[in-house]
């Protein structure tokens, strides 16, 4: 999704780093943006980065700085604790959240219930930090409608969603069976390794 959608930025913006999505307003997207893509281009010295003040050259010094105070080889991908998500911590809390919310949702909710599943859902595509995600699932959402009519048909719903980013960005598709569902957001494994 961020790929594909920052390659024609990528075009008009000049050279910017490989994973490195621009936001709606012509500049790096930081939120839109994979801690372990915020890296300065080969060519940018430290001196350059640091006058500029630019989101872009902030971030990839961030990111040159945390390399650099780290020796293991995954150090430039980790984002230290103490810096605002990136894309993909957002993406997996979100996930989390809505797919969780689905598990509890009533297997017969009341109209009001409805209502405000709906509220929620359709204010993802207008709210979320992620533009090129909340415009995504906009998108997807005029094609499959959230099913709100109760709890298994609205975790059905989030899971085909979820598959349909992860299809995207080359990851596993998940079991939407509802048993699979409730045990992973749920009631956990039967073998009570979580209770």
């Amino acid at each position: 999704m961020s790929e594909a959608s920052s390659s024609s930025s990528r075009e008009k913006q000049g050279s910017i780093p490989p994973g490195m999505v621009m936001g709606p307003d012509g500049k790096p997207c930081k939120i839109c943006t994979a801690f372990r893509h915020w890296k300065p281009p080969a060519n940018a010295s430290k001196s350059t980065a640091q006058s500029q003040k630019s989101s872009a050259t902030v971030m990839a010094a961030i990111a040159a700085e945390t390399a650099s105070s780290k020796t293991s080889p995954s150090a430039t991908d980790t984002r230290p604790d103490y810096c605002p998500p990136d894309v993909e911590q957002l993406g997996r809390a979100t996930w989390t959240f809505l797919h969780t919310t689905a598990a509890y949702y009533p297997e017969k909710p009341t109209p009001t219930q409805r209502v405000n599943m709906l509220t929620l859902i359709r204010a993802l595509p207008v709210l979320y930090p992620c533009t090129h995600c909340a415009s995504h699932l906009g998108e997807t959402m005029k094609e499959h409608p959230p099913d709100v009519s109760g709890r298994v048909g609205l975790s059905r719903w989030f899971c085909e969603r979820h598959n349909e980013v992860n299809e995207r960005l080359g990851k596993e598709k998940f079991d939407c069976s509802i048993q699979k569902l409730d045990e992973r957001w749920k009631d956990g494994p039967s073998d009570g390794s979580c209770d």
